[in-house]
């Protein structure tokens, strides 16, 4: 396994790539509503991306499948957990909820966030997931901090989450980050306290639980990307890309642009 520890200077560019998909998440936010088609999201997500003098990450990303990813979002719409393919054909409905992945890339190094909204009113069960969800990543932040464990993170989201009955998705991980999009080490959503990779100060990594309304298991869908859920019930995902410090993680991405618009 191979960790880059990030220098302060490393940090700030990562900082500015970070704050650039909040400000991304934060204009699609104003486009979100019945009768948005996803390859529309995708189209605002990859002109504001370009205007902003960086590139978008996830386009022509490859997959283990030789696959490319074709956009510049991922757009997962209520049981699609993660790597949903925007489309022409995917029309956003009153009830529905939607993650949306974004992830730049500005002068060398990579930002990553993604933030699960509703489309108009949601069910109360519904908003209870993402509710959770939610708080179930700032718990596994809490934990990222010098000395402790991957494990730590992973445990304080599975127990969280798992507690309140819904599935965690083992499946896929959050990751390091830097110059590379997916950096060492992985970080599930699930694990025991103290286990795992030693997390050292300036470590940059990108958290994210997968939390699903029913069962954990997964299936991959024939466009060998979407990862979906096996009983189709909906699935939340929100991340944030931190560094690991001594006493407190520092939040590199915000979700303030989504929730706080000026």
């Amino acid at each position: 396994m191979e960790i880059f520890l990030k220098t302060e200077d490393e940090i700030e560019l990562m900082r500015r790539a970070n704050q650039l998909v909040g400000k991304t998440l934060g204009e699609l936010a104003k486009h979100i509503k019945p009768g948005v088609t996803t390859a529309a999201l995708d189209k605002i997500a990859e002109a504001f991306i370009h205007d902003h003098g960086a590139t978008p990450t996830f386009k022509n990303f490859p997959n283990p499948y030789g696959a490319p990813f074709p956009a510049s979002i991922c757009t997962s719409v209520n049981d699609v957990v993660v790597h949903g393919i925007p489309s022409n054909k995917t029309v956003l409905r009153e009830g529905d909820i939607i993650s949306i992945d974004c992830g730049t890339l500005l002068n060398g190094y990579n930002g990553d966030s993604s933030y699960t909204f509703p489309v108009g009113e949601v069910s109360e069960e519904v908003g209870q997931l993402l509710k959770t969800t939610k708080e179930a990543l700032f718990k596994g932040i809490e934990q990222a901090v010098a000395g402790k464990h991957v494990g730590d993170i992973g445990a304080a989201v599975q127990e969280y989450c798992e507690a309140k009955g819904y599935g965690v998705v083992r499946e896929v991980t959050g990751h390091g980050i830097g110059r590379k999009m997916h950096e060492d080490p992985p970080v599930p959503n699930y694990g025991r306290k103290g286990s795992g990779e030693l997390l050292r100060n300036s470590m940059c990594l990108a958290i994210e639980p997968m939390i699903t309304m029913g069962t954990s298991r997964i299936w991959l869908a024939p466009d060998r990307w979407a990862i979906r859920t096996r009983d189709q019930k909906p699935a939340a995902h929100y991340e944030l890309s931190v560094v690991v410090r001594r006493g407190k993680a520092e939040i590199l991405s915000s979700f303030d642009e989504i929730e706080n618009p000026s």
